[in-house]
């Protein structure tokens, strides 16, 4: 990563308008200081300097500089060590179930409006249904922010510059950015730093900053926001230092408004030399440190003419003129005097903000991120791409790539491009998953199809696990203190009911079992569940009120009050509303029930920024996975445990889209499905041949915990293998081929599970590991779960019934076409078993043929106007 400091000066209290550079062509044009809110009167030229300076200044160091820094080893804290696994589970009390008469009518039947030019569109404008309260005294405090009373980015890469004590660094990738409020010796002033923690290769900072210098942001959104400095002391609201903070931003740009510049370092300066002056009007400076790297400094003034004078006064200070009004940037330069011509070309102009926009057709998409840009605008920008950007550029991006990388922290090297933005493709969007068992083409092809063809004897012991399990209360495994392990609860149930009713044709029972899921749903939509809903008036969101009441312990339900996993949480309920929607469209029309479930989609995907919610608070856009971490300042930044809930999300909010015929929610997230799945095969789930993580650390395979500074190889809950690879498979779902490639899976399995090593894992644990198998070995998962002797420990979001289901469908669909009997066949020995017919229906609900199958178990009694009514008899 490189090494750069920057200093930046501190907002007034109250809003301020930012200093942007002259928004003009690089050569000629009067020097017009654009500012976000208004437009100040022209500057003229009050300020004439030399152009005959000293090119070359050097210095010699009278001491070795450190070259050591800080890790931090540990993790956070905040109470998120509760096991995912840990939920209520099985539950021996039980409620009588018997089928319905009238069987299920699943849609939507009627045509789905296209999808628009940009699919990122607006999904509910409305406030949240009123069944939510509002409440404007949210745990932590709104501090640091000038930006009004609108909705605020709470889980993005920034937020350590208005947390806590302000300290910790932010990370733009490649460069990081800190603030100290002073650092000893003879670092008193507060200053920005762009560096690895304690080592500060680059420091930008000002003369009249002092130690009561206060740090603010403003103009935050979903890619970037301005970092202002200003000391108190100084008379009215004038920032002196701005810093617009972009991910990928390939220089660091600050911007001065009359101050006296000051770059400092602890690396140590070796020269500074005075190159040229580029494009007419930025003067190009040159510093090389002690440790031999190599920085550019380019200057680009307003209000004066001459050369912008800057000098090196001792190993550790250069000076610039005072009353500078300007910009000052700062970019390391790893590949040579050679290649200086790419930072030359996009001098003086810098990013400000972000826009995104994308598009689908069929399995094909595309996203741009285009760059809004302050300075001198007729400039290309130069900026930097992650490895998962460059693996999917189009023809015209890719034409944009030069040969300059630097490394980041977690995600390998990120290269150079010369652009104003970038356009990625996906060429194999999971737009044919469904709600159904889901396999991809085999030998790398693109796409996949769905199986809900089951072997006769598959349908036999699944009907009967289904049974047994929805004759489970639900209550009590639903309506908890926990919106994760209701959420899982819920949709553990929404698969059940779906597989009896779709798969195995069971669909009186399911219209029983789905009466009941509906009653345990609305616990939620009327918000009687132990710990309500609220909607939060300071940040904006939806959050749980467990942490509004004494103790006050903002790690309740792993910490849901301050923003930390909400995908993870509220994907499980959309999913569940998206089941309930398909098995019974008529539900999505009753009430609020529509209402509610667009409002927790809002809370974690809105795809706008509206009044009430952010745009895309848990996925990131650029890194192409979401953040988990909210509003808990962290030393390391953002980070995220468990791929598997991300992308889980992702899917539920895909169905759910395709449920409630909303075209453009549907193509989103086939679109953010596939970024997942190419930034976790380059980040998270590594392959052999990764070339994005360190050789010695691939063999691990799972990362574990992936912060935006450091990957460490275990969990919040515990460091045992299977916690660490296993929080990456929950819940198994249609999306999981799509997103853990079979290659991974296999050396996964090779690595740690294998030879028996699976079935010596304790409790829920050992289910997660094989229904995972079922990716690389449908027989051997489908084998575990039907054996007479399985022994109920399960995950409380999983069951019995989706694991048999999934396991036979996938080792179905390997057989087809072959002549071999049925795969979940099993030899049996005794006497001859009663046959039972049943009505099977397609995927859609619908009528399709009548199976027969061994019935090897006791069906419930029903009576004899159930019985009459019922598609299923003993015959």
């Amino acid at each position: 990563m490189a090494k750069l400091a920057s200093f930046l000066l501190a907002s007034a209290h109250i809003l301020s308008p930012i200093h942007s550079l002259p928004t003009r062509p690089a050569k000629g044009g009067p020097d017009v200081l654009a500012v976000r809110d208004i437009t100040l009167s022209d500057i003229s030229v009050t300020t004439s300097y030399s152009t005959a300076i000293e090119r070359l200044q050097s210095t010699s160091a009278t001491v070795e500089p450190s070259n050591t820094g800080t890790f931090l080893t540990g993790l956070p804290s905040g109470g998120f060590t509760r096991d995912p696994v840990d939920g209520p589970g099985v539950t021996t009390a039980t409620k009588p179930l018997y089928p319905n008469e009238t069987p299920l009518d699943p849609g939507p039947t009627a045509v789905i409006n296209p999808v628009s030019g940009n699919i990122f569109q607006p999904i509910e404008t409305a406030a949240p249904p009123s069944a939510i309260p509002s409440r404007n005294d949210h745990p932590v405090r709104k501090e640091h922010i000038t930006d009004g009373d609108v909705p605020i980015q709470t889980n993005k890469f920034y937020a350590n510059f208005f947390l806590g004590s302000q300290g910790f660094p932010v990370w733009t990738h490649p460069y990081s950015l800190s603030w100290a409020k002073g650092m000893g010796g003879s670092y008193e002033n507060p200053r920005f730093f762009v560096s690895p923690l304690g080592i500060h290769h680059i420091v930008l900072s000002a003369e009249e900053l002092k130690q009561d210098t206060s740090l603010s942001l403003e103009h935050m959104t979903g890619f970037s926001a301005y970092a202002n400095l200003r000391p108190n002391s100084l008379s009215g609201s004038r920032i002196l230092m701005s810093l617009p903070v972009v991910q990928g931003m390939g220089m660091t740009t600050v911007i001065y408004d009359r101050a006296k510049p000051v770059i400092s370092t602890t690396v140590f300066f070796r020269s500074l030399l005075y190159v040229e002056l580029v494009n007419g009007v930025t003067h190009k400076y040159r510093i090389t440190l002690n440790d031999g790297s190599h920085w550019i400094v380019y200057v680009t003034p307003a209000g004066s003419v001459g050369t912008v004078p800057f000098v090196l006064k001792n190993s550790t200070t250069i000076t610039g003129p005072s009353d500078f009004i300007g910009t000052i940037q700062v970019t390391k330069n790893p590949s040579g005097e050679n290649v200086e011509d790419v930072f030359d070309s996009s001098a003086g102009a810098y990013p400000t903000d972000t826009t995104l926009t994308g598009s689908t057709n069929g399995a094909f998409g595309s996203y741009t991120l285009r760059w809004t840009k302050g300075g001198v605008v007729d400039r290309p920008l130069f900026m930097y791409a992650l490895p998962h950007h460059v693996e999917s550029f189009d023809q015209q991006t890719r034409a944009a790539l030069k040969n300059i990388s630097l490394v980041t922290t977690t995600k390998g090297f990120a290269q150079a491009i010369v652009s104003d933005q970038m356009t990625m493709v996906e060429k194999d969007l999971p737009d044919t998953i469904g709600f159904a068992p889901w396999s991809k083409n085999p030998n790398g092809a693109a796409g996949g199809s769905e199986n809900i063809n089951l072997g006769t004897q598959a349908l036999a012991l699944i009907n009967q696990a289904g049974i047994s399990e929805l004759s489970q209360d639900m209550i009590p495994q639903t309506s908890l203190n926990s919106m994760y392990y209701s959420g899982k609860g819920l949709a553990k149930f929404a698969t059940i009911i779906y597989t009896l009713n779709s798969m195995t044709g069971n669909g009186l029972y399911a219209a029983s079992g789905l009466d009941r899921l509906k009653d345990a749903f609305n616990v939620f939509i009327n918000n009687t569940q132990p710990e309500p809903l609220v909607y939060d008036n300071v940040w904006k969101g939806i959050v749980s009120g467990a942490s509004y009441k004494p103790p006050y312990d903002t790690g309740l339900d792993f910490g849901n009050t301050l923003y930390n996993d909400h995908h993870f949480h509220y994907g499980y309920f959309v999913y569940t509303a998206a089941v309930i929607g398909h098995l019974d469209p008529t539900w999505l029309s009753q009430g609020s029930n529509k209402a509610w479930v667009n409002a927790l989609v809002c809370d974690f995907a809105n795809p706008v920024d509206d009044k009430h919610f952010p745009m895309q608070r848990s996925f990131d856009w650029f890194h192409g996975h979401s953040w988990a971490k909210g509003l808990f300042e962290s030393g390391d930044g953002k980070d995220q445990e468990s791929t598997s809930e991300d992308t889980f999300a992702t899917y539920a909010v895909k169905m759910w889209g395709k449920i409630i015929q909303d075209a453009n929610m549907e193509a989103r997230a086939n679109l953010q499905l596939a970024v997942q799945a190419r930034s976790i095969k380059n980040y998270f789930l590594m392959e052999n041949d990764n070339k994005n993580q360190p050789p010695g650390f691939i063999k691990n395979k799972a990362t574990g915990i992936l912060f935006e500074n450091k990957i460490d190889h275990t969990t919040y809950f515990g460091g045992n293998t299977e916690y660490i690879q296993g929080i990456h498979m929950i819940p198994l779902n249609p999306s999981s081929a799509y997103t853990r490639r079979r290659t991974f899976v296999q050396e996964e399995w090779d690595t740690y599970f294998s030879n028996g090593r699976a079935e010596q894992v304790q409790g829920g644990w050992k289910s997660i590991l094989k229904s995972n198998q079922a990716l690389i070995d449908p027989k051997a998962s489908y084998e575990f779960f039907s054996s007479p002797v399985f022994q109920e420990q399960l995950d409380g979001g999983a069951s019995r019934t989706w694991y048999l289901a999934y396991a036979a469908a996938l080792l179905n669909a390997e057989q087809v076409g072959s002549a071999m009997r049925d795969p979940t066949m099993v030899e049996y020995e005794g006497g001859e078993q009663p046959m039972g017919v049943f009505e099977k229906r397609n995927k859609e609900g619908h009528s399709m043929q009548n199976t027969t199958w061994p019935v090897k178990f006791v069906w419930p009694t029903p009576t004899a106007t159930e019985l009459r009514g019922a598609d299923a008899h003993i015959a």
